[in-house]
């Protein structure tokens, strides 16, 4: 028998508070299946399905009620309640889930809704980690360059990005040069697809297509020439770290921002700066 998932068992004694469950009817391991889960007219003998997890007490017992996730799977749990030891997640079940506050990543809020996966403390007890998502998340997705998306935050890395669980089940990246600051670990985001990797994994951006985020890359532009007094201390040709630091745009998409004002004759590109006219 195995905590954490569905299994089907046989029963192998009736009390009255409900009946125990083995997988053959010698076995000593037994399972509790309380009395009010007990399906009408279930009998010696009669197989069920049921999910084993510890109750309150830290008994194994069993439930028939379905769980909002289970041993091996990711899926996305609101947060009930944040304490200094850890946070208690929603599980579906009679008991919530504990999240420990080593398993986090990040600060995290009641009310907010976190991807995690299950796993077996030291104790032996069912727990929740934020953890360890990268490696259970799958790369056969459906998706195409191109496509839009949605997906949900998991992990940031200073060498990477954002990391984005697409479905909730897919594995994919919003790259580190992309501007990511305003996003929490639970965001829900919209994506496209700009790449799927040989291994399958999915390269991500929040940003439109070119012909229609140069429109807003050309606004962020005037607005930050308002900030600087009318004239940034540098132009299209600086390095693409100071012009994702300052702008929080590639170069690239910079360089299309300042061509598009250009043209419409609302700045002037000088050797050192970019002047509003």
């Amino acid at each position: 028998m195995q905590l954490g998932e569905k299994q089907k068992l046989i029963v192998v004694k009736e009390v009255e508070f409900g009946v125990y469950l083995a997988e053959r009817k010698e076995d000593e391991t037994r399972v509790l299946l309380p009395a009010k889960q007990v399906p009408q007219g279930m009998e010696l003998g009669d197989e069920i399905e049921v999910f084993l997890y510890r109750d309150s007490k830290d008994r194994i017992i069993s439930t028939t009620q379905e769980p909002k996730l289970k041993m091996g799977e990711v899926k996305p749990l609101k947060i009930i309640s944040v304490q200094k030891i850890g946070a208690f997640l929603d599980w579906g079940l009679e008991k919530d889930l504990f999240l420990p506050y080593k398993e986090q990543i990040g600060k995290v809020r009641e009310e907010d809704e976190i991807l995690v996966r299950l796993y077996i403390d030291k104790s032996g007890r069912l727990c929740a980690s934020m953890k360890g998502i990268y490696e259970i998340l799958e790369t056969d997705s459906p998706y195409r360059i191109g496509d839009m998306v949605k997906g949900r935050i998991y992990e940031f890395s200073d060498n990477f990005g954002a990391f984005v669980a697409v479905d909730d089940r897919f594995s994919g990246l919003i790259p580190r040069h992309e501007d990511h600051s305003f996003l929490r670990i639970g965001d829900a985001v919209e994506v496209r697809v700009t790449g799927v990797k040989p291994d399958g994994k999915l390269d991500l951006t929040l940003r439109q297509k070119a012909y229609l985020q140069m429109d807003q890359d050309a606004l962020r532009v005037m607005e930050l020439l308002e900030e600087y007094d009318g004239e940034l201390p540098f132009n299209d040709k600086a390095s693409p770290e100071v012009i994702m630091q300052e702008t929080k745009m590639s170069k690239n998409a910079f360089k299309r921002a300042v061509g598009h004002l250009y043209k419409e004759r609302k700045i002037v590109i000088t050797g050192k700066s970019i002047r509003k006219i």
